[in-house]
Formats: C-alpha cells, sequence, structure tokens
C-alpha cells in the first residue's frame, strides 16, 4: 500500500497524521521518507505526466476516427 501526506510545512505535522498513518497501515512494517518539496520541483504525477509516451498524429487520427464510427453505430 502506498500513502502521500504532501504538507505546506513541517509544522503541520500532528498527532492526527501520524494516527491516520496507524490506522491505515495498522501492524504492517513502513518506510517514512520525509524530503523537502519546492515549487521548482514537479510532483510525482507531474514528472510522470512529462515523461510518459504521447500519441503520434496517426494515432489520434485513429481514436477520432473509431470515436466517430461508434457514435454513427449508436444512433442507428
Amino acid at each position: 500500500m502506498y500513502a502521500t501526506y504532501h504538507l505546506s510545512s513541517a509544522e503541520e505535522v500532528n498527532t492526527e497524521i501520524l494516527n491516520a498513518i496507524k490506522a491505515t497501515f495498522k501492524s504492517k512494517p513502513i518506510t517514512i521518507i520525509v524530503a523537502e518539496t519546492t515549487m521548482d520541483e514537479p510532483s510525482e504525477l507531474e514528472a510522470f505526466l512529462l515523461t510518459a509516451p504521447t500519441f503520434t498524429e496517426a494515432q489520434l487520427d485513429a481514436v477520432n476516427n473509431t470515436t466517430k464510427a461508434i457514435g454513427k453505430w449508436r444512433t442507428k
């Protein structure tokens, strides 16, 4: 299982967060990693999306053509 907590300041760490972690993971072993976040660094999701493959024009055309064909089929 995986959980991410984003805090705007280390001052926000409190017993509620610790209790939520305990409730989520119960007696399972866990690893806690703390990293400083800056606004210049992309989030994990942003980094993934920026490095993910993109569709070619031919693939986008195929998706559009298929969508149109399904739309025609649904109206019959």
